[in-house]
């Protein structure tokens, strides 16, 4: 049925435009529209996955799709996608790059009146896009920390660390609120403030000598870990592991090692968040705005996640395995 939705929406599309003359890929009424497509983060299972897929679907939608990918490059991926804007083009979409990181780009598309979509691309509203869908921080702080307190009852007088990478906007925002709520709750963070990872390439290492140094510096003083994201997570899993440590540990991400140290019980639990449901909402988004020039009334948007436990955990696409 969305297939037939979607032909149907990029019949329209093609028809408007050749209608109102409006499109700025080259004066011609009757090209395809033109969509240019970016992400920083192609190089992680989610980016890539995301890259693939809004080709692939805009591809069948009669789009011409220019897909950038940014190897987490800004000085390569920036001016590649002025490039493009200044070649003329009909709506950018940009995967999972926070807006902070692409200044020169969001003035490129709105000196030349291209409005442009985002799929988790910052934590708030900005007028820098026509839309841009993520998922619920709170509700993933929620989730994580509510599973937490359950397992080793209660956040009060417990001790957790709490890690984070500040240069990645959506782990910034959700680390932050979980530690407030920690020690709102009366727990204490390990080590005083939320732990840092300098880099996603060395996540997990990192997160295991910060999990390893705090236990070997404080035996038996660490009930949980709280991780903005499962390859940290899972370092953390490992070194509580090696030392002998009955601390839970909690990430975001359900990625499929992940999903399987929920069901192996060395993880308490992850968060998936709806990455596909939230494309087809931006692509439908899309598709209108190129069909009637018409653009979402919001510029933003939050959607729930879901905990994955060892309840749901089989029933959970992985999200390194989405296509």
């Amino acid at each position: 049925m969305r297939a037939s939705l979607k032909a149907l929406a990029a019949v329209a599309a093609v028809t408007a435009l050749a209608l109102t003359g409006c499109s700025s890929s080259g004066g011609d009424s009757d090209a395809a529209p033109k969509v240019i497509a970016f992400t920083s983060g192609n190089q992680t299972p989610i980016g890539g996955w995301w890259l693939n897929n809004t080709e692939a679907q805009g591809t069948e939608l009669g789009w011409d799709v220019s897909a950038i990918a940014g190897d987490f490059d800004f000085q390569k991926m920036n001016p590649a996608v002025e490039s493009a804007i200044g070649q003329g083009a009909d709506v950018v979409y940009n995967g999972f790059t926070d807006i902070a990181s692409i200044a020169s780009i969001v003035t490129a598309s709105q000196d030349a009146g291209i409005p442009m979509f985002a799929i988790d691309a910052g934590t708030e509203p900005n007028d820098g896009y026509a839309l841009n869908i993520t998922t619920d921080q709170q509700g993933i702080v929620d989730q994580t920390l509510g599973a937490i307190s359950d397992a080793i009852g209660g956040l009060d007088g417990k001790t957790i660390m709490v890690i984070g990478h500040d240069p990645h906007a959506g782990i910034r925002m959700r680390s932050g609120l979980a530690a407030d709520d920690i020690v709102a709750a009366g727990g204490t963070l390990a080590g005083g403030a939320i732990q840092q990872v300098v880099s996603p390439a060395t996540g997990r290492t990192e997160a295991l000598a910060l999990v390893a140094d705090f236990i070997t510096a404080n035996p038996g003083v660490l009930d949980a870990v709280w991780v903005g994201w499962d390859d940290a997570a899972l370092g953390a899993v490992q070194a509580i592991s090696e030392a002998g440590a009955d601390a839970v540990v909690t990430g975001c991400d359900a990625t499929s090692e992940a999903i399987a140290a929920v069901e192996a019980g060395t993880m308490l639990a992850t968060v998936e968040q709806p990455w596909p449901s939230i494309n087809d909402t931006i692509m439908d988004a899309i598709s209108e705005y190129l069909a009637t020039g018409t653009l979402p009334d919001s510029n933003f948007e939050m959607v729930a996640t879901t905990l994955v436990t060892q309840a749901n955990a089989a029933d959970i696409t992985p999200s390194d395995q989405l296509g």
